[in-house]
């Protein structure tokens, strides 16, 4: 029953208040995923991001350190 976890509830910001985040901790203190495709990754992405496609999100989720916040784009 993976799949319910899609379906609780997640806090969301807009990217005024990420900048601000990202600005205000070390890069080591969250997580920060892209989640597009590679050629598009490649085409440009925010410095420190790990790419990790969006089909390919739960099954690389073990990637991520659980006890850090996550930002996804």
């Amino acid at each position: 029953m993976r799949w319910l976890q899609f379906f609780r509830r997640v806090n969301s910001m807009d990217a005024q208040a990420s900048r601000k985040l990202m600005d205000e901790f070390d890069g080591a203190e969250f997580n920060l995923i892209d989640v597009r495709q590679p050629k598009e990754y490649k085409a440009g992405h925010l410095p420190g991001a790990q790419l990790i496609p969006l089909g390919d999100l739960e099954k690389r989720s073990t990637e991520l350190d659980p006890n850090l916040p996550t930002l996804v784009y």
